[in-house]
C-alpha cells in the first residue's frame, strides 16, 4: 500500500515545545537516547526490525542531501526498556557509502547505533528536528507493524543526520507510547 506522506510538507518542522511536558526531554536531549533509555530501565534490548535496501520519503532525501532517488541502505530497530519497546528507530545512508564511511553499519547485528555514533570524534550531528507522525505518514505504520499495534496513537519522533567524513546518516526515532513510563 503506498501511504500519501504530507503532500508537500516536511513533518519535521514542528517545534519541540509543542509536544506534551512529559516528551519534550525525549524530543531535545542530544545525548545517546539508548544510553538515556539504559539509565531508566532495569533491562534493556535492542531488536532489529529490518534491515537493507529500503523506499526513502521525499524529507528524509532532503535531509540526507540527495538530490535524487538512489540505493539506499535502512536498518529499522525498536529499543526495549524492561521488556516494552520504547522506541522505534530507522537509520538512513546512501548505500553507495557504506564501505568507505559507514561500514560498520553491516556488521552491528543486534548492537546498538550509539556506539558508534557517539564515541567517534569524526562524527558531527545536525540539530534535532521534531515531528508528530501519525497514520498520514509511513513511518507511523513501520512503527505499527514492529509493535504488532495497529492502534497507535499519534506519535512524537526526532530527527537528526550524523556526518562521519562528510557522508550522511539519518537518524529518526519515534517514541512509542510505553516512552512515558520511563522517568523524563
Amino acid at each position: 500500500m503506498t501511504l500519501a506522506h504530507f503532500p508537500g510538507r516536511d513533518p519535521f518542522r514542528m517545534a519541540a515545545w509543542q509536544a506534551p511536558r512529559g516528551m519534550r526531554g525525549w524530543l531535545t536531549d542530544d545525548s545517546s537516547l539508548t544510553a538515556r533509555i539504559r539509565s531508566r530501565c532495569g533491562r534493556f534490548s535492542l531488536r532489529v526490525v529490518s534491515q537493507g535496501k529500503g523506499v526513502v520519503l521525499p524529507d528524509e532525501m532532503a535531509a540526507l542531501g540527495v538530490l535524487r532517488h538512489g540505493r539506499l541502505w535502512q536498518r529499522e530497530v525498536l529499543l526495549i526498556a524492561d521488556g516494552e519497546p520504547v522506541v522505534f528507530a530507522r537509520s538512513l545512508v546512501a548505500d553507495t557509502i557504506i564501505p568507505a564511511d559507514w561500514h560498520l553499519l553491516r556488521g552491528l547485528g543486534g548492537r546498538p547505533l550509539a556506539a558508534v555514533l557517539f564515541d567517534d570524534p569524526r562524527v558531527a550531528r545536525s540539530r534535532l528536528e521534531a515531528a508528530r507522525l501519525d497514520a498520514r505518514d509511513s513511518r507511523w505504520h513501520h512503527a505499527a507493524r514492529a509493535t504488532g499495534n495497529a492502534d497507535l496513537p499519534a506519535l512524537w519522533a526526532r530527527r537528526s543526520a550524523f556526518r562521519r567524513n562528510g557522508a550522511p546518516l539519518l537518524i529518526t526515532e519515534i517514541f512509542l507510547p510505553a516512552i512515558r513510563s520511563l522517568a523524563p
